[in-house]
């Protein structure tokens, strides 16, 4: 089989003929590979699905117990129709994997989302050597390129300590999965962490299956807003102008997401402030990976598709775009799987 046909793009999503299996499809099927528990990667209505325990264990919880789902661990395979796949540390989120596919000697890797820089719970990125690598290009501009996670923490930190002197309420608006635990484990332990249920709801499940991280408290009623006050509060973006932020003493919001490093104009339902803190390859990265894996292919998807073809043709490197075309965001109502 040429490097051609072993994966194709179709109207489900990426799909691998010689196994009949999809990764990450996007439409109901039988067989579904899938690299992390994000809704736009892990949707209801597969018969069978192949993950590592801690993606396992979000899907259970954010689709239905009901479904039914195999677990494998980071470096172990499985053979399928004489197709080898092996699931690898991708560093998104907890759980997150890169897809390593084997076929009569041709070697390819999904990563599905990913990030180099190391965090506390979402492991290290593994570069895999390939043949073609099918990779995410959510932020392949040279404009998007990070600063170090420690120094986007001791910002945030600078922030809450403003607040704090202030009398006001910090509420870091984040990805209930992923970004949220992320930023928990970063907190020194004596700055107090409280969070939304839907982050409450969350950490259960990971700590559950395995992950390790510092506890927590529930915004609740039973919770006073003046200890509240003294802490760093972790909540999704859909609480803002709802009762429950008002509820909080002066709460001061401030969004941590790649996308803040734009120029934003202010409006009403926009964060105070914004943190750009992703977790996603940047431009730096993203180039550092597409060089070390070796590939002769570079198949592009989620993002900025073209515009990396056109980059990675002006250096020699064949491209193809599963998705054409230039990402458009709004990033005043960012979703989860921004």
């Amino acid at each position: 089989m040429s490097s051609s046909t072993l994966l194709t793009y179709t109207s489900k999503g990426l799909y691998c003929p010689a196994a009949d299996v999809y990764i990450d499809p996007h439409k109901p099927v039988t067989k579904a590979l899938i690299t992390h528990g994000h809704s736009d990667h892990a949707i209801i209505g597969h018969r069978y699905y192949l993950c590592t325990p801690l993606t396992s264990a979000i899907i259970k919880f954010r689709l239905g117990s009901f479904i039914q789902v195999q677990s494998i661990n980071f470096g172990e395979s499985v053979m399928i129709n004489n197709v080898k796949f092996s699931f690898h540390p991708a560093g998104h989120i907890p759980g997150s994997a890169q897809i390593r596919i084997e076929f009569k000697g041709e070697v390819w890797v999904v990563t599905g989302d990913y990030k180099t820089e190391i965090d506390r719970v979402s492991g290290a990125f593994e570069l895999i050597r390939c043949n073609t690598l099918v990779t995410e290009t959510t932020f392949a501009l040279p404009i998007y390129q990070w600063k170090p996670q420690s120094m986007i923490i001791e910002d945030i930190l600078t922030w809450y300590q403003d607040n704090l002197e202030a009398g006001h309420s910090s509420v870091l608006l984040a990805y209930a999965l992923g970004k949220s635990q992320r930023i928990i484990a970063s907190i020194p332990e004596e700055i107090p962490i409280y969070v939304h249920g839907t982050v409450d709801n969350t950490n259960d499940v990971l700590i559950s299956a395995g992950l390790k991280l510092r506890s927590s408290i529930k915004v609740s009623s039973r919770v006073s807003k003046k200890d509240i006050q003294k802490g760093i509060t972790i909540a999704p973006s859909s609480v803002l102008n709802t009762p429950w932020i008002r509820s909080l003493q002066e709460p001061v919001t401030a969004t941590a997401s790649g996308w803040m490093t734009l120029n934003r104009s202010r409006k009403k339902q926009a964060a105070d402030f914004g943190f750009a803190l992703s977790d996603h390859v940047d431009w730096n990265a993203l180039i550092a990976v597409v060089k070390g894996c070796g590939a002769d292919h570079i198949w592009l998807t989620h993002g900025y598709t073209t515009d990396f073809s056109r980059w990675l043709t002006s250096i020699g490197i064949s491209s193809h775009c599963i998705e054409r075309g230039n990402k458009t965001i709004d990033i005043d109502n960012l979703t989860e799987e921004d």
